[in-house]
């Protein structure tokens, strides 16, 4: 099958072998019966499976072009199962411009753990090996990164992974499988955060992480069911129904992206725009390898560099709504630096670009028309 009609139809024969409902029905059910102790129809307790969640486990799987799926209960259960795969000692090489609620995760609490995380600049990737030592197990890669809309080469960091024998983990939440299929470019784990654009409606938190080993899915699957972060049905339900409409919504997404890109780039408040289908973007030339179009996410800085003004301009938006997460069919916008990023310590942020007057945009399937007469009388 190609993409579009995965997405509708990928992983999901024969979803409802009771009835035949088209679409796979909610089992909102915490337990199943048995007709002898260890006899049973393939689920015994929704933690440890739940036909719903099956179904959307295989889908994400289908269209990432991976063997296994699993679902979670938000995007950050997923990196946590995946963290429970180290153990003290190891050591993690991470993008440096990362979700702050990832960084507040590998920072906050796994460092305490006896987990070393080095934060690297990765969009040169030869810059890795350097912090690889003997103590290094795995190298955590966003692209496009959150909120810099940095592009990291996936298939020049997997050559490293594999030469050093590393696992090489991609949050592809941004890009999601319609842009890029990170296992294609030799990334070991895929994780999204579903909530997103898989999901779509702003309607569901969930997470989840598709593979292609065996054993790493085994694993994973043993992390799943133990630590017992599922996604629940109703849950499960709303992202697989999301995933059929993918293609069709990412296509407006990156389509009006393009335009608020260009937009902002041409405006003279604006100190800066950040999106990878710009021809001076950094890495623009990745992007167009590894990518199928470039995205909905757009950050941008205004001149002045104040928090002040970017208050000012999210608070006169009118179509846009000012509110935390991406990826729904509503253009959203945020301040990072007090936001989504604020776990981060200034300092920190400043490093990688997240100045006070930095803007992140998720341009939503709107008319393009009104997006624009949105952002050009916020900036006046």
């Amino acid at each position: 099958m190609k993409f579009n009609t995965k997405a509708i139809h990928g992983g999901q024969e024969n979803v409802d072998p009771g009835y035949g409902s088209v679409m796979a029905p909610i089992y909102q059910t915490s337990t199943f019966s048995q007709t002898s102790p260890g006899s049973h129809k393939g689920f015994e307790y929704a933690r440890s499976g739940n036909p719903t969640r099956d179904a959307l486990e295989k889908a994400i799987a289908s269209i990432e072009n991976g063997k296994h799926g699993l679902a979670f209960g938000s995007g950050l259960a997923a990196i946590d199962a995946i963290l429970k795969t180290l153990k003290p000692g190891d050591e993690v090489i991470s993008t440096n411009d990362l979700y702050g609620g990832t960084y507040r995760l590998f920072n906050g609490i796994y460092k305490n753990f006896g987990i070393k995380f080095h934060f690297v600049g990765m969009q040169g990737a030869t810059a890795i090996e350097s912090f690889i030592t003997t103590n290094t197990k795995m190298i955590w890669a966003e692209t496009p990164t959150n909120p810099m809309m940095n592009i990291l080469d996936i298939k020049a960091i997997a050559q490293i992974s594999k030469k050093h024998k590393l696992l090489l983990a991609v949050d592809n939440t941004f890009a999601t499988a319609y842009l890029q299929q990170p296992l294609d470019l030799g990334a070991d784990i895929v994780m999204h955060s579903t909530t997103k654009y898989l999901g779509g409606h702003s309607d569901v938190i969930s997470g989840s992480i598709v593979v292609n080993d065996d054993k790493l899915a085994e694993q994973l699957y043993f992390i799943q069911n133990a630590s017992g972060a599922i996604a629940g049905p109703m849950d499960s339900f709303l992202v697989l129904r999301g995933i059929k409409t993918l293609h069709l919504r990412m296509q407006r997404h990156c389509e009006n992206g393009k335009a608020v890109a260009e937009f902002l780039q041409r405006h003279p408040k604006v100190e800066k725009v950040y999106w990878p289908g710009l021809q001076d973007h950094p890495n623009h030339e990745i992007a167009k390898k590894q990518m199928k179009d470039f995205g909905g996410m757009v950050s941008f800085s205004l001149k002045g560099g104040s928090t002040k003004d970017a208050v000012r301009f999210l608070e006169h938006l009118n179509v846009f709504t000012l509110a935390e997460s991406l990826g729904g069919v509503e253009s959203l916008a945020g301040h990072p630096a007090t936001m989504t990023h604020a776990s981060i310590p200034k300092e920190e942020r400043k490093k990688i670009g997240v100045v006070d007057s930095l803007i992140r945009l998720s341009v939503g399937v709107e008319d393009k028309e009104d997006l624009l007469s949105d952002l050009k009388q916020a900036l006046s």
